[in-house]
């Protein structure tokens, strides 16, 4: 069928199951809203404020669904404003098509109005870049994007289409999406190395990553770590593929990791790494990471292979397939010794927080009790992300959602708007500072108009937080433009762009607040008040190692 190319883009969204794609209109791709106008009753497309948050919002319907999120975008400032969603999607793994459109093709490079080369700037911070100048090659281009976006290491791909391409016409066959299956990169005597590594181990430890978010594979992991006889610990990324109630589950590692984890990990004889990459915020100093341990490294990505930790064993392959041949293999380990001192650890070191007044962490137990473990929660970048990390159980994957490589703030409104439309059966919760709410609050508006019942919960501390934590920390206290108490009224902001507003300064107003937020079906604002000083703990200095997390009670001793 004769179709334009703005016709042949709807056509191959509806291809790849495209269900919501996140934008803002323009100029140079009005073309393509007049197409998904006419095909609305087959796409939902969701207007955001600013096309950040559609950046953000494609990338947190993506991680809660493990479906390609997709955003749209005009020429110049359009497309350029979705770089920093693009690059956090990058860091992350998160795959993702940003479609933008740009000036004619004979105005190409002459400075036309609101011409960029966006393939050019997202050259690093994406998987590909495509820049179409022909029609008969578009739909060819859209599903190589799609699958480039979702194979392998997942990851942002970008599409930029010259305006005329989306008014010319060719002829367009429909296609069915065939699922490529990447080739085994590792072998039989791979997987038979790694098994006798573990059963040569007596104090084996699990640390788990984004990866295995990605894979697939709780069921495999949990499996494993069964089978192993072993401690587990997580990244940020990795969250909620073990269950955070589990006996064997000792926290998050790392900067703000518990002490079990990190004394664990520099004690531990074997680290096995599933899907992870051995950020700097985990690792600390590298020399002195794990400097005990053989290690044993499981990823898609050769490329992360000694890349920051050197291996003894190493396995290239999907998580969850490698993981199912090595619990095929695998004998019931026996740690019994090993087990017991991480259990005392964990009694002896367990995560702790002033009760007396109103806290984040508090709010977040609150927010688990109420409900019962099984919201999805976003957060933005900073003590509240660390807390939201700590002090909610997440018992299954995909319902973390924060910027863990590039650490973006005002990330995660716009993903839980995202994070709602993939899954609107789930509680879906932003928690935010105060600092990072200013960057990215006009996205309340999107939720209002759509009526999409989201909560955002604002941690209140007139400061910023963790960079205020550096300062009095390292910094002899000098709060260099890190002070936020001016005249802004959170409640009346959500209020102003058509939300409910509740704002908590007592312990016992919290869980009314959540509980009549849940009630409402509609966008509610929860503030909450709590002290400028409050700290993250424990916590590692950059670049010090891990077995040297110190918290309050290190402080006030020394």
């Amino acid at each position: 069928m004769l179709l334009t190319g703005a016709e042949i883009v709807v056509e191959c969204l509806k291809e790849q199951g495209v269900d919501t794609v996140f934008g803002y209109p323009g100029g140079t791709i009005l073309n393509v809203y007049d197409a998904l106008y006419k095909h609305s009753n087959e796409i939902n497309h969701i207007l955001t404020s600013h096309e950040q948050g559609a950046a953000h919002a494609a990338d947190g319907y993506a991680r809660a669904t493990g479906k390609v999120g997709v955003c749209m975008a005009t020429s110049g400032p359009g497309a350029t404003n979705l770089v920093t969603g693009i690059a956090t999607a990058y860091m992350d793994s998160v795959p993702m098509v940003a479609i933008t459109c740009n000036v004619n093709l004979p105005s190409l490079g002459k400075d036309s109005f609101q011409e960029v080369d966006i393939a050019g700037v997202t050259m690093p911070i994406t998987k590909h870049g495509y820049i179409v100048k022909d029609v008969n090659i578009l739909a060819d281009t859209l599903r190589k994007a799609f699958t480039i976006a979702r194979s392998g290491r997942p990851g942002p791909v970008l599409v930029d289409i010259t305006k005329d391409v989306t008014a010319n016409t060719c002829e367009f066959t429909p296609q069915t999406v065939i699922t490529e299956e990447l080739p085994v990169k590792y072998t039989d005597t791979d997987i038979d190395t790694a098994v006798e590594l573990i059963k040569a181990a007596k104090k084996p430890f699990i640390y788990v990553g984004g990866g295995a978010v990605i894979s697939g594979a709780a069921d495999e992991v949990r499996e494993f770590a069964a089978k192993v006889d072993a401690p587990v610990c997580d990244t940020l990324m990795g969250k909620g593929v073990f269950d955070g109630h589990d006996e064997r589950y000792t926290g998050m590692i790392g900067m703000h990791g518990t002490k079990a984890s990190n004394f664990g990990v520099s004690e531990c004889d074997l680290l096995i790494a599933l899907g992870a990459r051995f950020s700097d915020r985990v690792v600390g100093n590298p020399k002195k990471f794990a400097e005990n341990a053989k290690v044993l490294h499981i990823d898609i990505d050769a490329a992360e292979i000694n890349k920051n930790i050197r291996t003894d064993v190493s396995i290239v392959g999907d998580l969850k397939d490698v993981l199912a041949k090595l619990n095929a293999k695998l004998e019931g380990q026996k740690n019994e010794e090993w087990i017991k001192h991480i259990v005392e650890l964990k009694a002896k070191y367990p995560l702790n927080y002033d009760t007396s007044v109103l806290s984040c962490p508090y709010v977040m137990e609150e927010i688990d009790r109420v409900t019962k473990g099984q919201a999805i929660i976003t957060t933005d970048v900073g003590q509240h992300q660390m807390w939201a990390a700590q002090y909610y159980k997440y018992s299954s994957p995909r319902t973390f959602l924060s910027s863990g490589g590039l650490g973006t703030m005002g990330y995660g409104l716009g993903a839980c708007i995202g994070a709602k439309m993939g899954q609107p059966d789930k509680v879906c919760i932003n928690i935010a500072g105060d600092g990072c709410f200013r960057m990215n609050m006009n996205e309340l508006a999107t939720a209002s108009r759509y009526n999409i019942p989201i909560i955002q919960v604002v941690i209140n501390n007139h400061v910023l937080g963790m960079v205020r934590q550096w300062q009095t920390l390292f910094y002899g206290e000098r709060y260099s433009q890190t002070v936020l108490s001016d005249k802004v009224d959170f409640c009346k902001v959500a209020e102003g762009l058509g939300c409910e507003a509740i704002r908590v300064t007592k312990k016992e107003e919290v869980a009314p607040a959540i509980e009549k937020a849940l009630q409402l079906k509609t966008p509610v604002l929860i503030e909450c008040i709590i002290p400028e000083d409050d700290k993250v703990f424990p916590m590692v200095p950059a670049g010090a190692p891990i077995s040297e997390a110190f918290d309050a009670q290190d402080l006030a001793s020394k």
